[in-house]
């Protein structure tokens, strides 16, 4: 959520700042509106002046027996009474209506992301780790025959339909060491607090963290109001939803493992084959709060946290900085990871690690007390994959697939799997 006093302020700075996400003049309507809300609340105000006066006067004009007079002004007060109902229903829908508006207005790109119009216009900044040459053409996950008995995609078709996976045997156990793995790194290594969250969530949780009110169709909503978490940014950040906390409490760094759910809406065509892009997946997340002066440092050390896994997993990628184009609506800046897959000769993301600024914490009502003392300041948020699971499961069994069906396993994994170093042909833990 934007503030009004800045758009107030400086309009074309606003209409510039978001002309690089192709949006055009979009003060002009806020500041309409703003205009329009501000002279209701100042009309009801100059009404209740004029209210009170007249009722001063009534108790005079009573005394001294005027009854004419008496009555004039008992009339004018039911009628400014009536008048200031009316103009603070006209100035609450008006408020209500611009807060609608500057909820649905993305955050300003950072000054210093690239120009853009889509994915081909992000820019590399960082690339470890050289692809494997293989002596024979790799497969896709999905295809690999060490894999294929763990991931059955026709029993969740019946289950629950496309976009789903049934993972059993030698692949569940992978799966769930891999969470396991990204999750002792960040809390033993990085220092980030471990956190068990709710996977349902009120609708001002949505709103807190920007899911809603422009893009609840990617998202479930259940019969009786909850919705299911697209990610865990959502409740690791609201967390501070309406509170104010202390300066020396912050920063505060918070990672969770739990399902989330997408609905794809959009996606139709996309990514059909395999586990890349399901309705359903496990996410390791992690969710900052800092100090406004903190964020751009926090967000390069969250840059690290999540390389640092891939690194340790022996996995070859890229790190890019998204353009406006291609940046999520409620970001000023972002960082994707992408992992390379040989089975698709390709680098796919595998991470977002992204500083909404104080986006997010005008929302929520976030802020914090300065210790040197003044009024509370909006707190800074940021959120990014440490690492999505199931993208890394397919990373890691497409780059450690060998030619006669078997996967071999990274050997940070071997304390996670009893000792086991890799995945057989046929299926089963070795």
């Amino acid at each position: 959520m934007h503030d009004i006093r800045a758009i107030r302020d400086n309009p074309a700075a606003f209409d510039a700042a978001l002309s690089r996400r192709g949006i055009s003049a979009a003060s002009s309507e806020i500041l309409e509106l703003d205009e329009a809300r501000r002279a209701k609340i100042l009309a009801a105000e100059t009404a209740q002046a004029e209210a009170n006066k007249a009722a001063k006067e009534v108790g005079a004009a009573k005394g001294r027996g005027d009854e004419a007079e008496f009555e004039r002004l008992r009339a004018l007060v039911a009628e400014k009474k009536s008048q200031i109902a009316a103009l603070n229903d006209e100035a609450k829908a008006q408020d209500a209506a611009l807060n609608d508006l500057l909820m649905r207005i993305p955050n300003l790109p950072d000054e210093g992301i690239p120009d853009g119009e889509d994915e081909e216009d992000n820019v590399e900044i960082n690339r470890e780790g050289a692809p494997r040459n293989f002596s024979f053409t790799p497969v896709e996950h999905y295809d690999i025959p060490g894999i294929r008995p763990g991931m059955d995609f026709e029993t969740a078709a019946k289950l629950s339909g496309s976009r789903f996976v049934l993972l059993s045997g030698a692949v569940a156990r992978l799966h769930r060491a891999l969470a396991q793995f990204m999750l002792d790194t960040h809390v033993d290594e990085h220092g980030l607090t471990e956190t068990i969250t709710p996977v349902l969530v009120r609708e001002e949780m949505m709103y807190g963290t920007g899911q809603l009110p422009k893009f609840g169709e990617d998202s479930y909503q259940t019969t009786n109001g909850w919705w299911l978490i697209p990610t865990a940014e959502v409740t690791l950040t609201n967390i501070v939803n309406g509170v104010t906390i202390e300066e020396s409490y912050l920063p505060r760094r918070y990672v969770a493992h739990t399902q989330c759910f997408r609905s794809e809406a959009g996606s139709a065509g996309r990514d059909t084959s395999g586990m890349l892009r399901q309705h359903q997946f496990e996410k390791v997340e992690m969710v900052s709060v800092t100090k406004p002066e903190d964020s751009a440092a926090e967000h390069l050390a969250m840059t690290k946290r999540a390389e640092t896994i891939l690194d340790k997993l022996g996995l070859p990628y890229r790190t890019v900085v998204l353009c406006t184009g291609d940046l999520g609506a409620g970001m000023r800046k972002t960082h994707d990871i992408e992992v390379w897959l040989p089975g698709q000769n390709a680098y796919r993301e595998i991470a977002s690690i992204s500083v909404a600024g104080d986006y997010q914490a005008r929302r929520m009502n976030a802020r914090f007390k300065p210790a040197a003392g003044g009024k509370p300041e909006y707190v800074h948020t940021l959120n990014g994959s440490g690492l999505a699971v199931g993208r890394c499961l397919i990373a890691v069994v497409e780059n450690g697939q060998q030619e006669d069906g078997s996967v071999d396993l990274p050997a940070v994994l071997h304390p996670y799997l009893a000792g086991k170093t890799r995945i057989s042909a046929d299926g089963q833990l070795a």
